[in-house]
C-alpha cells in the first residue's frame, strides 16, 4: 500500500493519501500509525484489509453492513468502523469528501476493551487531522 505524504509530524499528526484513486472514488487518508499497522499484517489479513479500504474508496458513505458500521458513544458524529474479519479500523468522513482512517487493531478476544481505548484515540486524531486540513486549505488560497 503506498500513498503521498500529507500532514505534518511537527504539527502533531502525519498521514498519507492513497495513490490510484480514480475520479469517482472517495479519497482515503490514513494516519501514519494505521498505515504502519497495516504494513505489519500477515499476507492474508493484509489483503483482506486492503480490499476493504478499496471498497471504502469506491462506496464512500453508501457502504454499509457488514463491512462498515456506525460507532456509538463517540463525540465524532460520523465515526464508523471498517470491519474486515476481526480487524477494526475506526474512520470518519470529513468535510472535504474524504475518509480518514484513524485507529486500527484486531479486537479478537478483546471485543469490549478495544473500543474503550480506540474511540478516545480516534477522537483525538480526528481533531488534529481537521485542524491540519483546514490549515492546508487556508495555505492554498
Amino acid at each position: 500500500m503506498s500513498g503521498r505524504r500529507a500532514g505534518s509530524p511537527e504539527a502533531g499528526l502525519a498521514f498519507a493519501i492513497l495513490d490510484g484513486v480514480v475520479a469517482d472514488e472517495w479519497e482515503v487518508y490514513l494516519v501514519d500509525e494505521v498505515l504502519e499497522w497495516i504494513d505489519r499484517l500477515d499476507e492474508p489479513t493484509h489483503a483482506r484489509v486492503v480490499q476493504a479500504i478499496d471498497a471504502l474508496a469506491a462506496g464512500g458513505p453508501a457502504l454499509g453492513r457488514p463491512l462498515v458500521d456506525t460507532i456509538a458513544g463517540s463525540r465524532i458524529q460520523n465515526l464508523k468502523e471498517l470491519r474486515p474479519g476481526t480487524v477494526r479500523i475506526l474512520f470518519a468522513f470529513d468535510p472535504w469528501r474524504s475518509s480518514i482512517l484513524l485507529v486500527a487493531g484486531d479486537k479478537a478476544g478483546q471485543w469490549r476493551s478495544w473500543y474503550r481505548q480506540a474511540i478516545p484515540l480516534a477522537e483525538q486524531r480526528y481533531e488534529v487531522y481537521l485542524k491540519q486540513r483546514r490549515a492546508e486549505e487556508e495555505g492554498e488560497r
